[in-house]
């Protein structure tokens, strides 16, 4: 895989406009963005489909956490827009892990789609040790992430989304061809933000990454495609 393919392009606007005109300008740059909850709050499938007539692969990150018929429902819906990939909670549990897999592939097939990675969220980038306390969970996060992520390896995901510090514990419980999504990666020099568990790009692609999902760094910057070239770049050298 080349170094631009690994780099996913958080377009963190809820305006379609902003978001067709940033997609273009990364096209060849990157392998392709991600749209989020705020974004498809606003503007839907609308939105959606304006972002994808660009030829931009999606990352639609959702996360989605409900009953397993209402997951299986929700990814229902969204499949026939062609994702690249889909995410899920994992703390939903085995069985609605299993049935977001199963639709995906059952979905892809009927509209003649490529299947969407599934991929599942263990423990948000955001949070750390102090805040699983604060919601009652006593292990480290460590602990927990290798424990979500081994059960959404035995349920059936493509893959799930992770820290950049929980790399290699996340591949470990796992598998090899187990897609490892990551955000929290911050170019040399870049501020951490609202991430509290960070690592450069070279870094994550060197501890066994397969995506880099990378926003500010490249969409604040005065050149975005620029950005994006020298990031893939570093990852190479």
């Amino acid at each position: 895989m080349k170094p631009s393919d690994r780099i996913f392009c958080a377009l963190d606007t809820v305006e379609t406009a902003s978001a067709v005109a940033l997609a273009k300008k990364l096209q060849g740059t990157v392998g392709g963005v991600k749209l989020g909850l705020e974004f498809y709050c606003a503007n839907g499938a609308d939105g959606f489909k304006a972002v994808a007539e660009t030829g931009m692969p999606i990352f639609l990150d959702l996360k989605f956490h409900d009953i397993p018929n209402t997951v299986a429902g929700a990814i229902r819906a969204v499949a026939p827009l062609g994702p690249k990939i889909l995410t899920i909670h994992t703390q939903g549990g085995p069985e609605m892990m299993r049935r977001a897999a199963e639709t995906a592939a059952e979905e892809a097939s009927k509209h003649g789609n490529d299947k969407p990675w599934v991929a599942g969220v263990t423990i948000l980038t955001s949070m750390d040790g102090d805040d699983l306390q604060a919601i009652g969970v006593n292990d480290a996060v460590a602990d927990q992430v290798a424990r979500l992520a081994g059960l959404a390896h035995k349920s059936g995901l493509d893959g799930m989304v992770c820290s950049p510090r929980e790399i290699t514990l996340a591949r470990q419980a796992t598998a090899p061809d187990f897609k490892l999504v990551v955000p929290g990666i911050r170019p040399v020099g870049s501020a951490a933000g609202d991430q509290k568990r960070v690592m450069t790009p070279a870094e994550a692609v060197t501890a066994g990454a397969d995506v880099l999902v990378i926003g500010r760094p490249i969409t604040q910057a005065d050149d975005p495609a620029a950005a994006a070239r020298a990031i893939a770049g570093s990852i190479n050298s």
